[in-house]
């Protein structure tokens, strides 16, 4: 059984539902010790960390990535139990197989080949991992970033252990993400009897107009690397669930996910200039939970494409489709991020799963990547 194999099994035997890591930290770091590196836990809230580093030169190459893992769902619907990893007909079964225990298992595997093969390389190899990718991600990735950034270490260099692939190993390798605004809206009205509407005053009559405006908005014409703006409403609720009962209230959330074409604030005072334009009574909160980022073409990517295409044969597809990640929140440093994992088919899926050879090839992506960069 291959190396990669067994640390994936490994890792999936942990029950680390987000934001628990329940020992997959502990397992990474002892093997990253024993090869050199110095590891740093960081703990912030009810969020496991670390941060891990091999070299004291520059450029860093970081493999980023998390050890938690959505809940499994209806446990009766699992062909196998979620947490108990099994193989059959050549694939590897169990939470967390394609996002993202397998990719960890391959980053740890290449980087104990790497430097078994080259103990001098030159720059640094670094690692951050943390249990807070599929929650909230408060006090992820972006706490450890911020720490980092105040004593001025830098990543020059990322990939982010993300399943990334549609079709193949190696078809697809995303180069940026989309950025995400949320909206929480109250639109209010006054409560009434549906027989005396003269009484009452229907939020959702009012906000009707306004949402078949909102929904009908061409935002942008997206651009060479991102589709157009999207608005989608998420959850929209009113009424004391009685039928004789005008609401007082309608709540709203909705989400952006918008290029590099906008800003948050642009698509801010746009909505809410039309809600004032509808002549609406109400209160607005906003969140940006990722700002979009595109890595151009430079180093990084020409050795994540040469490392795929050595191994698989493959040119992969550049893309930034998809939801966020946590490259949102080390791209603004400055650095150059990209993702690349498995297949994406299965991810939050009953039976997630990964293909056991694509296990081993993807390591040798990794190892063949830090060649490129470090030998």
């Amino acid at each position: 059984m291959s190396e990669t194999l067994e640390l994936t099994k490994e890792l999936i035997r942990r029950p680390s539902v987000t934001p628990k890591d329940e020992g997959c930290q502990d397992l990474m770091i002892a093997r990253l010790e024993a090869i050199g590196f110095r590891t740093e836990r960081l703990q912030f809230e009810d969020v496991t960390n670390f941060w891990a580093r091999r070299g004291d030169a520059s450029p860093v190459v970081c493999f980023a990535g998390h050890t938690d893992v959505v809940p499994p769902g209806p446990l009766n619907q699992w062909t196998s139990p979620p947490f108990e990893p099994q193989i059959r007909d050549g694939v590897l079964y169990g939470r967390g197989a394609a996002d993202m225990k397998g990719s960890l298992a391959a980053m740890v595997t290449a980087c104990e080949r790497f430097v078994a093969a080259h103990p001098k390389h030159r720059g640094s190899i670094a690692f951050l991992i943390t249990s807070d990718e599929e929650g909230a991600a408060i006090n992820g990735t972006v706490k450890v970033v911020e720490h980092l950034e105040k004593r001025k270490e830098k990543i020059d260099l990322c990939l982010v252990g993300e399943p990334s692939c549609v079709h193949a190993l190696g078809d697809c390798v995303k180069i940026g993400r989309r950025g995400s605004l949320n909206g929480i809206l109250k639109v209010k009205g006054i409560q009434g009897h549906v027989a005396y509407p003269q009484r009452a005053d229907n939020p959702i009559h009012r906000f009707a107009p306004a949402l078949a405006e909102l929904t009908g908005i061409e935002w942008d014409q997206g651009n060479k690397h991102f589709p157009p703006t999207s608005f989608q409403i998420s959850n929209i609720h009113a009424g004391t669930g009685a039928n004789n009962v005008i609401p007082g209230e309608l709540d709203v959330v909705f989400n952006f996910r918008f290029s590099t074409q906008l800003t948050p604030e642009q698509m801010r005072v746009r909505v809410e200039h039309l809600l004032q334009r509808h002549n609406l009574n109400y209160e607005i909160q906003w969140a940006v939970s990722g700002k979009p980022f595109l890595t151009a073409p430079g180093e990084l990517m020409d050795a994540v494409g040469g490392a795929i295409k050595t191994v698989t044969g493959l040119d992969p597809e550049l893309s930034t489709a998809g939801g966020t990640s946590d490259g949102r929140f080390i791209a603004p440093t400055g650095a150059q991020v990209v993702e690349l994992g498995p297949l994406n088919a299965s991810i939050h899926k009953i039976n997630e799963c990964v293909n056991v050879a694509e296990l081993d090839q993807l390591s040798e992506i990794y190892e063949r990547m830090l060649e490129g960069l470090l030998a």
